[in-house]
């Protein structure tokens, strides 16, 4: 798992926003208890931000070197689509 979250180079911050009670929410709660330890684990040096806010759907954003921003909604995917998405974003800020 650990080769899934080797962040590229250029990436500066990797910010989650959902819902802390929502249903469109559940499955990244679930994908960030258990992949959060080891994103940080592997990436100390990124800030990894969890933003919870009520009503909020579920989104992803990457923020690059030189002020680029890529963001994903993560609404209706299931943890391992929603791994997936975030494999692409840290991996590739063109992806």
């Amino acid at each position: 798992m650990s080769a899934k979250y080797a962040f590229t180079k250029t990436l500066r911050e990797l910010r989650f926003r959902f819902c802390h009670s929502g249903e469109d929410s559940a499955a990244i709660r679930t994908f960030l208890l258990r992949a959060y330890p080891t994103m940080k684990k592997n990436n100390s040096s990124i800030p990894i931000l969890l933003r919870e806010a009520s009503g909020t759907l579920p989104q992803v954003y990457a923020r690059y070197e030189f002020g680029k921003e890529r963001s994903k909604s993560l609404q209706g995917l299931t943890d391992k689509e929603i791994e997936e998405a975030v494999s692409q974003l840290v991996k590739n800020e063109t992806a």
